[in-house]
């Protein structure tokens, strides 16, 4: 086959333990997927989960320094436990859907939250304020069959060293098994599918120069600095 250019590289996330990596074909992000993170956002506990999409060349390695993103002032963390999938599936029942996964690992929604509370102010799309460039940091993946699935694990972020988000995955509202089989109803999952599963309370704002520390108990470390201004 013959390209009018060369075709971009494949994005792939490195995993943990071996020099293979996995190539990424979509990300899927939950919204509002813990109940203290729906309060803090003005909403209620329990709502019918939601999703939206980044890019897959949104993604960000571990220990990379990024930009503070253009066209924002109020560049906000969400740190969030990743689910990656090893396989195909629709309208997969929620007793099958941890079949599906590969592996886990940590990841920063980056978000530029006064975009999206203009989006919500006039009903427009999130995208510009969630699929931007490098908005999707993620740690190595650490395969399923090495540590299992975990129901219960410490969630946190600090930034600077100073405590954020503090939560664990069991609080969310849907589990990674409920997510799954619900993302599944609206669109055909495959491998190489990142699902990024919500985030708890604390969210907030980064500034330049800033570093982020981003902890999954079992599963790992996620560590950015956003660039210092020049």
């Amino acid at each position: 086959m013959r390209y009018v250019f060369p075709p971009p590289a494949v994005p792939s996330v490195a995993v943990a333990g071996s020099d293979a990596r996995f190539p990424v074909r979509r990300i899927w992000c939950v919204g509002r997927n813990y109940a203290a993170h729906a309060r803090e956002m003005g909403m209620s506990d329990r709502e019918p989960p939601f999703f939206f999409a980044k890019p897959a060349d949104a993604l960000v390695e571990d220990g990379a320094t990024i930009p503070y993103a253009c066209a924002t002032k109020n560049l906000h963390h969400e740190v969030e436990l990743v689910v990656a999938l090893g396989s195909a599936g629709k309208d997969v029942p929620v007793a099958r859907a941890l079949d599906l996964v590969y592996g886990y690992a940590v990841g920063f929604d980056l978000t530029r939250r006064d975009l999206q509370n203009e989006a919500k102010k006039d009903g427009r799309p999130w995208e510009l304020a969630k699929a931007f460039d490098r908005s999707a940091p993620c740690s190595a993946l650490v395969p399923a069959a090495v540590i299992g699935h975990p129901k219960s694990a410490a969630i946190s972020l600090t930034v600077d060293g100073q405590p954020r988000q503090a939560s664990d995955v069991s609080e969310m509202i849907w589990n990674v098994a409920e997510t799954i089989s619900a993302l599944s109803r609206y669109v055909e999952l495959a491998a190489g599918d990142l699902i990024f599963t919500g985030t708890p309370e604390g969210v907030g704002p980064v500034l330049p120069g800033q570093v982020l520390v981003g902890s999954i108990a079992g599963i790992g470390t996620l560590r950015c600095t956003i660039e210092a201004a020049r």
